[in-house]
């Protein structure tokens, strides 16, 4: 993978010569630490993961983070996004319970035997709207697979993201360990030197905007993307409407509806549906009127239908100043009622700022069609949750959606990613399958890191019969 400057600089012309530079030299490091770390041992690499996750994820270090990138970026809550610091403990969590080096998996009915092994250098795409807690993630992962990451921050974040990293650096430094373990770009992180960095890497963890994504598969290199979001949520007429409309609430206004996961759309059962929306007032929600609803449309979309940065990831009464109107200071989020589901209908696409439409159906087959006629507009793969005690109408919700994930009776942003709380494997990277035009549809975490080595010993014959193989298609005068 050596490369000298004049053929790097044939590969990217796009590249300034201070950007071919750092490019030669951030690859040049990581093969030397790539060398050290991929032939330490499992306590070792354990030690290490428990020591960079804690110069980040201590409270007093990820609230200096959290204002730091906030004050960069304009963009997040200060509050809940304090909360994302438990995102790194999950993650620890699940790396310290599984195994990456030597023998990881024995299957003995088969014969089969795993060894992991490192995947190599990884080029980690990082998103502005988490320039803390995804280096983190993609960090522990990494360093417990025996991998080196190069970060490339997001323009917009880059400062925050340089600061996190070299917090985890000091920390392997403290530790006598190499700490180009983990670097990040330090001059112009633009697009040119994102596709530079992911086409010289062995593996690409892009986390980000659905250009970014796009853009890294065409380098050449294996990768990880994630999909965009359009998060729905069906609430029947056995939900508990106090704990849908909490749990509404948290999942919209958790870092002012950044993430992708965060509630978009609500598709309420008819007979509970003015309980509900009574309900979601209680709990901080402000209903638009038709005027206000129209006043939020061009603050949030062009004339083209194109998101605008301004309004994403904001307070709902600085979402309503923006639009021109006032909303009460303790309105956390924003409610307008659907009007109609279409690539036309701006509202069923994805917000990422604290607004969510509000559907009414009536009979779960209407909500199920509503549910994949949004998912047409946008977020196809991603995630989908229902409040239901229903296991039927539960079962018909998974049968239908064309998602990964499902969340049931859970905050949707909080949930699918991983939680205290439930099985899902802790990240902050959400494949969408072929439906989002990825390559997985689960949660990327420690598996996706590694290489694994098959080793298969003989066992006696599982061969079935033909009959049994072909069942009433078998003709046994054909095999003659």
């Amino acid at each position: 993978m050596a490369k000298d400057n004049k053929s790097l600089r044939v590969k990217y012309p796009d590249l300034s010569d201070e950007q071919i530079a750092e490019l030669e030299e951030v690859f040049s490091k990581a093969r030397t630490a790539l060398k050290e770390i991929e032939i330490f041992d499992q306590e070792k690499v354990d030690r290490l993961i428990r020591t960079v996750a804690w110069s980040v994820a201590n409270k007093k270090t990820f609230e200096e983070l959290v204002a730091f990138g906030i004050k960069e970026t304009g963009l997040g809550d200060p509050v809940s996004r304090m909360n994302k610091r438990f995102k790194i403990r999950g993650v620890l969590r699940d790396a310290l319970r599984q195994k990456s080096v030597g023998i990881v998996e024995e299957i003995p009915e088969k014969g089969i035997v795993k060894y992991g092994k490192p995947a190599g250098i990884i080029a980690s795409l990082i998103p502005t709207t988490n320039p803390d807690l995804t280096p983190a993630g993609t960090a522990i992962n990494a360093i417990k697979a025996r991998d080196v990451v190069i970060f490339s921050p997001h323009p917009r974040s880059k400062q925050t993201t340089n600061k996190t990293v070299e917090l985890m650096r000091e920390a392997l430094r403290k530790e006598g360990v190499n700490p180009d373990v983990l670097q990040c770009l330090k001059g112009n992180p633009n697009k040119a030197m994102s596709m530079a960095v992911a086409a010289e890497a062995d593996l690409v963890m892009a986390t980000g905007g659905q250009n970014v994504v796009r853009r890294v598969y065409t380098a050449g290199t294996p990768a990880y993307g994630v999909g965009a979001g359009n998060s729905s949520m069906v609430i029947d007429e056995t939900a508990d409407i106090k704990e849908a409309a909490r749990n509404t609430m948290l999942s919209k206004t958790s870092d002012f509806g950044s993430g992708c996961s965060a509630d978009g759309n609500l598709v309420i059962e008819a007979s509970i549906f003015d309980k509900m929306v009574k309900e979601l007032q209680n709990v901080g929600g402000y209903l638009a009127n038709e005027k206000e609803k129209e006043a939020l449309k061009k603050v949030m979309w062009d004339e083209n239908g194109k998101r605008l940065a301004d309004t994403v990831a904001i307070a709902a009464t600085q979402l309503a100043k923006i639009a021109g109107f006032e909303i009460p200071e303790d309105r956390k989020f924003i409610m307008v009622m659907g009007d109609g589901i279409g690539e036309e209908h701006l509202f069923s696409h994805e917000k990422l700022t604290t607004l969510l439409a509000l559907y009414k159906y009536k009979g779960f087959e209407q909500a199920m069609e509503m549910v994949r006629e949004i998912f047409e507009v946008g977020g196809k793969g991603h995630s989908c949750g229902i409040y239901s005690f229903n296991d039927e109408h539960i079962h018909l919700h998974a049968m239908n959606a064309p998602v990964s994930r499902i969340m049931v009776r859970q905050p949707n942003s909080k949930a699918n990613a991983g939680s205290f709380t439930n099985g899902m494997p802790m990240t902050s990277s959400l494949g969408c399958g072929t439906w989002g035009g990825n390559i997985i549809s689960e949660n990327v975490s420690l598996k996706h890191y590694m290489n694994f080595t098959w080793v298969s010993k003989p066992i006696p014959e599982d061969r079935p019969s033909d009959e049994e193989l072909f069942g009433e298609f078998y003709d046994p005068a054909l095999e003659q």
